[in-house]
């Protein structure tokens, strides 16, 4: 699928939606869609399956789960997630990233909201519930709402910042002097709801007609900032994006209290000049990209970290700097698939061909449905 057949190129003078004010309730179709891109993460996404599959929409059929599997090794729970009601899941043969395996989650769902949720999440008991009785009111109350999140905390319960104003050139390079929690994030209001520019994707409630008629997350985005883009896409189409702090999640391992690896430097690197092409002037996106290509390089002979891999991240500045991003899509793909060898070295794929396109069937629920979510052992 290209990213020109995704993204609209009327972004000038962008058509106003025709938001729908009331919800249609179709017997046996869901309302809400529960999207989960899982990697190398099944303990974390069956104990946030878990917690889902407590709730009463799930019980009714208000709400299904769709699992899209980014070309995990072989786990013997895969088969107990198969024969659970109301889950479906997706397993490709290759990592095509987190862009890519959101749209496909969307395209097989039936809901007419999805709700984004990274496996590192946990969910209050009722969260489901809640979310689904928010839908109608959002369509009566603010029926041009496209995106809502909800208020972040971390683990400890401390507050997680969850958006942030559009990315600048300037702004990207104030928050070099800012902490990693800080850089891409501002304060929103506590105690009601307000309008943002941009929300996290990891727990992300999306309209149905918004993410149709934008073409979904941007495909050409690996990993990281598809949400901001499609954030102000969603804006530029008329759309609105809502902070709702009333519903809390916890977000367990968020970037910025991560170690980064070289290759999630790279693909963070990536996605943030794909951004800046999209939509920074120019003479500004290929400014970044040369700091880019500067940094890389330094990097490059300064630390003893994958020299690889920051060779092929100032390659692939060079790349987006001179107008040539498929190459640098491919060069990145690259690097994806000798981190995921290099992981599966050391792993025993025992069943290494994913299942076929479309879901599987659901099937009937069994005796003790979540007794594999129970046994999966603790979160990241």
């Amino acid at each position: 699928m290209s990213s020109a057949a995704l993204i609209p190129a009327d972004r000038v003078s962008p058509p106003q939606p025709t938001h729908q004010t009331f919800e249609v309730v179709v017997p046996g179709r869901p309302r809400l869609s529960i999207v989960i891109v899982n990697y190398r993460q099944w303990p974390q996404t069956l104990r946030l399956l878990q917690q889902l599959r407590s709730s009463q929409a799930m019980a009714s059929g208000s709400a299904e789960v769709l699992i899209v599997d980014n070309h995990s090794p072989w786990d013997r729970r895969i088969n107990r997630v198969r024969r659970l009601r109301g889950v479906s899941l997706r397993r490709w043969r290759h990592n095509r990233g987190y862009a890519r395996a959101v749209n496909e989650g969307c395209r097989l769902s039936r809901g007419d909201w999805f709700l984004l949720l990274n496996p590192d999440m946990s969910v209050p008991p009722g969260f489901l519930d809640r979310v689904t009785e928010l839908t109608p009111r959002l369509l009566a109350e603010r029926p041009e709402a496209g995106v809502v999140g909800f208020r972040l905390r971390h683990d400890d319960g401390s507050p997680q910042l969850s958006g942030g104003s559009f990315p600048t050139l300037g702004a990207t390079l104030a928050g070099l002097v800012w902490p990693r929690a800080r850089r891409k994030y501002r304060s929103l209001p506590a105690n009601r709801p307000a309008q943002a520019d941009w929300l996290t994707g990891c727990c992300l409630l999306i309209r149905r007609d918004c993410f149709t008629q934008l073409g979904g997350f941007d495909p050409d985005f690996f990993l990281y900032y598809e949400d901001v883009d499609f954030c102000r896409r969603a804006r530029d189409h008329g759309w609105s994006v809502w902070h709702e702090p009333s519903l809390e999640v916890v977000h367990h391992r968020p970037l910025h209290r991560r170690q980064v690896p070289a290759h999630i430097r790279l693909f963070v690197r990536h996605a943030l000049l794909t951004y800046a092409s999209r939509h920074w002037p120019v003479w500004q996106a290929r400014l970044l990209a040369r700091l880019v290509w500067v940094e890389a390089w330094l990097h490059r002979f300064t630390t003893k970290e994958d020299k690889e891999t920051f060779r092929t991240l100032a390659e692939i500045a060079s790349d987006i700097r001179r107008g040539n991003a498929t190459e640098a899509r491919r060069k990145l793909r690259e690097v994806a698939r000798r981190e995921e060898e290099r992981r599966r070295a050391s792993t025993v794929d025992r069943h290494p061909q994913p299942n076929p396109a479309r879901p599987a069937p659901r099937l009937p629920e069994q005796r003790d449905p979540v007794r594999a979510a129970e046994h999966a052992g603790p979160g990241r």
